[in-house]
């Protein structure tokens, strides 16, 4: 039991001789949410990463996250646990695939999902989040058509929100497909005072179920603001930690229910564990590098994603 490494306290002591800031996104499971200096969602990652000071960014979170990171830090060495914890949505949207799509519609102004690869950024005229994609849009002149890729229910959501007309990439996220309306009726007839909150990447069967609708930061903020006791939350399950700990005094049901199926998890997400973020830290090994024409024409529109988040 001796050998048994503290991994808590050795990745306290790692940030400390790295000056590292450990970066965590809500669905990373709960210990290393509760080691990271930062907890949040894309956008409020990105907006730490654009501003940190410390030499090595430790990203928890999936790739296009540490991505994003090094773009905006191309002098920092940016950490990943696993190089392997990807996206469903990003893989769905293959840079040549988009670089065809894109040019069937040459004079659009192009909207890109963060949820997407460094090559898929270079290509766009700006990026959004789920927090800030409905502000995004409206800021897009309304002289100019709209691409929006690559989730498409984000995108209808958005069209609703905004008025405005886009062409949408055929994109979804795994998880976020995977909630079923039949399971969610029968959850309502079980929790007649909960309260349904649900991400926008959710289809729109279910969306059609929520009292409230938005970001996983967005619902954070909600539930815990709310005057409910009792939610069930349409969105990755690792939300729950944050959820509990600022109200523990409120049930949180996670949709589908609790009855031994992980499928509301991200499997990309939950390869992260904190043995991989000490070992990670002790051997700065796996880095995320990225060629710099390619940081370079990426770049831009994240700067211009964050100008106009302001």
């Amino acid at each position: 039991m001796g050998a048994e490494v503290d991994y808590e306290q050795e990745i306290q002591e790692l940030k400390r001789k790295l000056n590292a800031v450990i970066l965590a996104h809500y669905y990373q499971e709960s210990e290393i949410q509760d080691v990271a200096d930062f907890v949040g969602d894309s956008l409020a990652l990105a907006q730490a990463a654009a501003k940190t000071k410390a030499d090595v960014i430790v990203f928890c979170g999936v790739h296009f996250m540490a991505e994003t990171a090094k773009i905006l830090n191309p002098g920092k060495q940016v950490l990943l646990p696993d190089l392997k914890a990807g996206c469903s949505l990003s893989d769905r949207c293959p840079p040549v695939a988009f670089r065809a799509f894109k040019e069937k519609y040459p004079d659009h102004f192009v909207v890109s999902y963060v949820n997407s690869s460094a090559a898929v950024k270079a290509m766009s005229d700006v990026i959004c989040t789920s927090s800030n994609a409905v502000k995004i849009v409206n800021q897009v002149p309304k002289d100019r058509q709209i691409l929006f890729a690559p989730d498409q229910h984000l995108g209808r959501y958005v069209m609703k929100q905004t008025g405005r007309d886009m062409v949408l990439w055929p994109g979804s996220c795994i998880v976020h497909e995977i909630f079923s309306e039949k399971r969610l009726v029968q959850l309502k007839v079980q929790h007649p005072e909960a309260e349904v909150v649900a991400h926008p990447e959710c289809e729109e069967p279910v969306l059609r179920h929520a009292d409230y609708i938005g970001s996983t930061k967005g619902l954070l903020d909600y539930v815990l603001k709310s005057p409910k006791q009792e939610f069930i939350v349409v969105t990755e399950a690792g939300i729950l930690h944050q959820m509990k700990r600022g109200a523990p005094e409120k049930t949180f049901i996670p949709a589908p229910p609790d009855n031994g199926c992980s499928c509301n998890e991200c499997p990309y997400m939950r390869l992260n564990t904190m043995e991989k973020l000490y070992r990670c830290m002790k051997d700065r090994t796996p880095e995320l590098t990225l060629p710099e024409d390619l940081q370079s024409a990426a770049r831009a529109p994240l700067q211009r994603m964050l100008e106009w988040s302001q």
